[in-house]
């Protein structure tokens, strides 16, 4: 916003009609406040655009603008008023006509609508104010406070007051949900979270609208350009069961849910992508920012919140660790996804899934500070691969450290992993087979004093709980970094890397950790067996 209102007072027309439509809406719910009739409201916001645009040049400070744009709507409603001797027919003029008589159906949705509306007018001018900014426009509290000059935490309370006012006055179940159905003119809004936990804290009434949980575990088994084609879902599916118990047809039925409410985007006034730094969200950030890049938006607003830390929170790992009051100061936080955004999620998502990761590597080379946590996830992703030295993928080697350092159970390894390799954001059902894989025959790496079954998909972590882990003489030969001996080259490897598909015990890709760079151990040099890296 700032940078619009800096480049409007450069005379930039394009940065200034980006603001008529930011705070449009909101200037025409305060007008509307004062003068009680929307043509009124409408004429005096029009009236205050054009003053501030050739006002805009004397305002000092750019954080101002909201304040400063709202005593200029203020002083149009309040000249308007001194000049009108029909107070009366104010409120009369701003009911909207009835409609026809229809169906049933519509005939209860009318009353439903009359009685919504009928409520909040009840409601006291600033609660009514809260209400209509907050629920009716979809503007953020952030917003709402800079514009209105009230303070974040009085405008909760405000909203708290005004739902229960509306409560005891209206019989409904959902409120909310009924009043942003019902109200003319709303801005709904689509928020895109990284899963259910995060989710239902936002379902406390950490922001407005309709949430909608992203299942997907991309960074687990074959991943493809479009995932919703068939033989790309079945082929992900199947393994997706296979290696972690998820039921094929739930995840067919979840997938298709999903995709069809993020088709029916279009619905909504915006859409807002909650994901966080790490491997986990940034590959899910990456598939959604490609997506949309191939859709037209059609004056939708895309936004995103995306965040490495949080005061009070160390070591942050994500949005999980946060309260609903926590998560409640992020409201409003997200920034607009402009072009670039959108291009550059499409190019992560295009080279995540390709076949040749050197693909990859060559983005990382380049500037991507469009997406600030995209590097580091996705390099991270690249250190999963096999390293030259000895085989050991990044989790693999830090799960043989932490063992040496006295972590002797799955839970405390867990626990640890997600520390050290907090980049990944790993979950437990990824972890599992790591642990699975290491202490498998004919070289395994752990030994496992218990049962060494892990859990699948809805199965308790509990089943693990007595199960100790220690090295074996293999695991504590690689455990210290020297790379006496090649654990792919002895034991071979089946595993999926994004688009990626390891096999055998002479992979041809393999991560050279010294210089931070894939390396392509097919090509030789002077017959050698010495691979070259992407980037050479």
């Amino acid at each position: 916003m700032y940078r619009d209102v800096e480049q409007a007072k450069e005379g930039d027309r394009q940065a200034f009609e980006r603001l008529v439509r930011r705070f449009g809406p909101m200037a025409r719910a305060v007008a509307h406040e004062k003068l009680r009739d929307r043509q009124l409201a409408e004429d005096a916001v029009q009236e205050a655009f054009a003053e501030a645009y050739a006002q805009l040049g004397r305002l000092r400070e750019i954080e101002a603008f909201p304040g400063w744009f709202k005593t200029i709507v203020a002083r149009k409603c309040y000249r308007m008023l001194r000049g009108l001797r029909r107070n009366a027919a104010l409120c009369e003029r701003a009911r909207p006509e009835e409609a026809p008589c229809g169906v049933e159906d519509e005939v209860v949705e009318r009353e439903a609508r009359r009685s919504v509306r009928e409520a909040v007018d009840s409601l006291m001018p600033n609660l009514r104010m809260a209400v209509k900014l907050f629920y009716e426009e979809g503007y953020s509290l952030q917003e709402i406070s800079g514009f209105l000059g009230t303070s974040v935490p009085a405008l909760k309370k405000r909203l708290h007051d005004a739902r229960r006012k509306l409560k005891d006055a209206l019989i409904l179940n959902d409120l909310i949900s009924a009043y942003n159905r019902l109200s003319e003119g709303g801005n709904r809004v689509l928020h895109i979270v990284n899963g259910d936990s995060v989710a239902e804290k936002l379902r406390q009434g950490v922001v407005q609208g309709e949430i909608l949980a992203w299942r997907e575990v991309y960074t687990h088994g074959p991943v493809f350009l479009d995932p919703a084609a068939a033989a790309n879902r079945s082929a992900r599916a199947d393994y997706l069961e296979r290696t972690l118990g998820v039921p094929i047809g739930e995840y067919v039925r979840t997938s298709e849910s999903q995709e069809r409410k993020l088709a029916d985007f279009r619905r909504y006034g915006e859409v807002v992508l909650w994901f966080e730094h790490d491997l986990f969200d940034q590959t899910m950030l990456s598939c959604l920012l490609h997506w949309f890049s191939g859709q037209r938006l059609s004056g939708v607003k895309l936004s995103l919140l995306s965040i490495g830390e949080f005061p009070g929170i160390e070591p942050f790992r994500g949005l999980g660790q946060l309260s609903a009051e926590q998560m409640g100061t992020l409201a409003g936080a997200w920034t607009d996804v402009g072009p670039g955004q959108l291009e550059l999620g499409s190019e992560f998502w295009r080279a995540f899934v390709s076949d040749d990761p050197e693909r990859l590597q060559r983005l990382l080379a380049r500037d991507t500070s469009a997406l600030p946590f995209a590097a580091e996830a996705f390099r991270a992703h690249l250190s999963r691969f096999p390293s030259a030295d000895d085989g050991l993928g990044i989790a693999e080697r830090a799960t043989l450290e932490l063992v040496r350092e006295g972590a002797d159970s799955p839970l405390a390894l867990f626990g640890r992993i997600g520390d050290r390799l907090h980049a990944l954001g790993m979950g437990d059902l990824q972890y599992w087979p790591i642990l699975e894989r290491m202490a498998r025959d004919p070289h395994p790496l752990l030994r496992m004093d218990g049962s060494a079954t892990f859990p699948k998909y809805a199965e308790s972590p509990d089943i693990v709980r007595g199960l100790k882990i220690g090295l074996t003489e293999l695991g504590m030969r690689l455990s210290n970094g020297s790379g006496e001996a090649d654990w792919v080259a002895m034991q071979g490897i089946d595993e999926w890397y994004g688009g990626v598909h390891l096999r055998g015990r002479s992979p041809r890709w393999r991560w050279e950790a010294s210089r931070q760079a894939i390396l392509d151990a097919s090509a030789t040099a002077d017959g050698g067996g010495q691979g070259r890296s992407a980037d050479e």
